[in-house]
């Protein structure tokens, strides 16, 4: 495993690759180190083609060996064209990432299978995690697969659709009376207390690492070739920045030849303080979320600095588009997203309106959540003609003249 070390990305100390969720000096976020000169001589196109169809083709490039037995593995999610929404858009091509594919619908399954793999080298027999909904869903299915108890703290209002998708694999939930960064609080609190293993506490050096398989995926679909720009939504600020860093580990490695591509983030009105940062050109401030884009309700984004300076552009979509846009996605390509990618389209279509994205761009747009999780914001669309068992009735509604 190429992997050797945790480093600290503020004043680089270095650590083992031991379950560490910060810098003992400082308090900043780690991120695995690697040796780079072992990548380039065992990492290569025809090595990673011959890999199994998951993230773990990308084992070299991911800071845990991979799991002997492969439970529900995610990854090698769709990479489709959407030429109807590029035409009505005004891009030359357009490609949807299906993250909808993987076991539990959203990219979280990505990140979790890293973060217990390390979790299970250390003899974790509990995972856990605060979530606001679709890594709530990706830890209980992980652990279940895995024969591992699992302890979910999320939102007590949190979408109900999410809390049973949770629910069915037998985890413990705890329905918190507060916001998601009260959630996150009480996890850093209990990392202290108890032998749980918090998939974004602990693990998190792990477990963010996994989003950079997105970007091998990309890459690899689209023939080895890079995309001018990748449109992704902002929460936590983790996925955003570790897409760059997965392109420029292709690049580093010869794997690919280039530009890095144009990385555009998108956050909800309701909750845009990566946004505000990057438009003010100072430090990113929390704030208290209030959108119906509950996936991307992290007030207080751990890796917010880091996301501002990795983005070409950051898009506020207004919270009366989302919906909206939800419908657009679906009409467009038959593609039932939930708020995320929704925020997400609002963004591609503001850069596209901005002059940032033009006629000659190949542009990817991340779809990372399934909308059966939401249904209920486009509940009214359901609007069906009632008739009796009778073909005739039928046609009438027609006009009768139809054959």
């Amino acid at each position: 495993m190429p992997a050797t070390a945790l480093r600290c990305r503020v004043c680089e100390t270095q650590y083992p690759l031991d379950p560490i969720g910060v810098c003992s000096r400082c308090f900043g976020p780690l991120d695995p180190v690697y040796d780079r000169d072992e990548q380039r001589r065992l990492v290569t196109r025809e090595r990673i083609e011959a890999g199994p169809r998951s993230i773990w083709r990308y084992a070299d490039l991911l800071p845990v060996a991979p799991p002997a037995e492969q439970s529900l593995p995610p990854g090698c999610t769709p990479l489709v064209q959407a030429p109807r929404l590029a035409r009505a858009l005004g891009v030359r091509e357009l490609w949807l990432k299906l993250d909808t594919a993987n076991p539990t619908h959203s990219f979280k399954d990505r990140v979790v299978a890293v973060a217990c793999a390390k979790a299970q080298q250390h003899g974790a027999t509990t995972l856990a995690c605060s979530s606001t909904g679709n890594l709530a869903n990706a830890v209980a299915a992980r652990a279940a697969a895995e024969g591992l108890e699992a302890v979910i703290l999320c939102p007590a209002d949190l979408e109900r659709e999410k809390l049973v998708a949770s629910a069915v694999y037998g985890p413990t939930i705890y329905a918190v009376d507060g916001s998601y960064d009260d959630c996150s609080r009480l996890t850093v609190e209990l990392s202290f207390e108890v032998d749980w293993s918090f998939v974004n506490v602990q693990l998190r050096s792990y477990y963010a690492e996994g989003s950079k398989t997105l970007a091998f995926e990309i890459v690899e679909q689209l023939g080895w070739e890079l995309p001018d720009v990748v449109v992704a939504p902002i929460a936590s600020g983790s996925m955003f920045t570790k897409l760059h860093q997965g392109f420029t580990d292709f690049v580093e490695l010869g794997l690919v030849e280039g530009d890095l591509p144009r990385l555009v983030g998108a956050q909800a009105e309701g909750c845009s303080p990566v946004a505000k940062a990057l438009a003010e050109g100072g430090k990113v401030k929390p704030v208290r979320p209030n959108t119906i884009a509950r996936s991307l309700a992290i007030g207080s984004p751990a890796d917010g600095a880091l996301a501002a300076a990795t983005a070409s552009s950051i898009h506020i979509t207004p919270e009366d588009e989302i919906v909206d846009n939800i419908a657009l996605l679906a009409e467009t390509t038959g593609v039932f997203g939930e708020t995320a990618p929704a925020v997400t389209l609002g963004a591609l279509r503001a850069a596209v309106r901005a002059g940032e994205i033009g006629e000659d761009d190949r542009v990817v747009l991340l779809v990372t959540g399934d909308g059966l999780k939401t249904p209920g914001l486009v509940a009214d669309r359901l609007d069906p003609v009632f008739v009796e068992p009778d073909a005739d009735r039928i046609l009438e509604t027609l006009g009768g003249g139809v054959r």
